[in-house]
């Protein structure tokens, strides 16, 4: 199993998130952002929205270009933190279309995640509030699997035992992934 670090990114915070640590984004999409803005040099910033997906930047220290994308709906109705569906790619480190979630609390130690696309289904190894695919030779499948698809489910068991569902549209993934290419070239 390769373990890689996650790269959170929310509108001017970029954080590292290695397996085993924590990821509280500090704070969430305004549901109003204009669908265009200017790159940012100082963090991250939404160049481009398809439907449920937006397209972000950061010209940080290298170059790293994203989808991200936030559950439609989560059951059963907790109280925790926002949840978010990234695909990430830098350059720099030669990755490209590197899937993970942040599920927005803290996930049951020693249990995994699991991703459902369609009829397939990708077991994600989690850690803290974040999953990763556990097998990286399937994210390419998993990421076409998606752009073929038109919904996904997230699904973990919080360190309170409560087994929770949380549900994606992948409505625009397809046009973001290629805007993610188109960036991060």
């Amino acid at each position: 199993m390769i373990f890689r670090p996650l790269f959170i990114f929310c509108l001017g915070t970029v954080m590292t998130l290695a397996p085993g640590a924590s990821a509280q984004p500090a704070k969430k999409t305004p549901k109003n952002a204009p669908k265009q803005t200017e790159k940012s040099e100082q963090g991250p910033a939404l160049v481009a929205q398809y439907g449920d997906w937006g397209v972000y930047v950061s010209n940080a220290k290298s170059k790293i270009c994203y989808a991200l994308a936030e559950p439609k709906s989560r059951t059963p109705k907790l109280n925790r933190d926002p949840g978010y569906l990234f695909i990430s790619t830098r350059p720099a480190e030669n990755v490209r279309n590197e899937v993970s979630v942040v599920v927005g609390f803290t996930i049951k130690e020693g249990s995994d995640a699991t991703v459902d696309v369609g009829n397939m289904s990708f077991p994600f190894y989690a850690k803290n509030d974040s999953a990763w695919v556990k097998n990286a030779a399937e994210e390419g499948k998993l990421v076409e699997a998606m752009r073929k698809g038109s919904d996904l489910t997230v699904k973990s068991t919080s360190a309170r035992g409560n087994v929770t569902t949380d549900h994606y549209s992948l409505s625009g993934i397809s046009q973001a992934l290629d805007r993610v290419a188109q960036e991060c070239k």
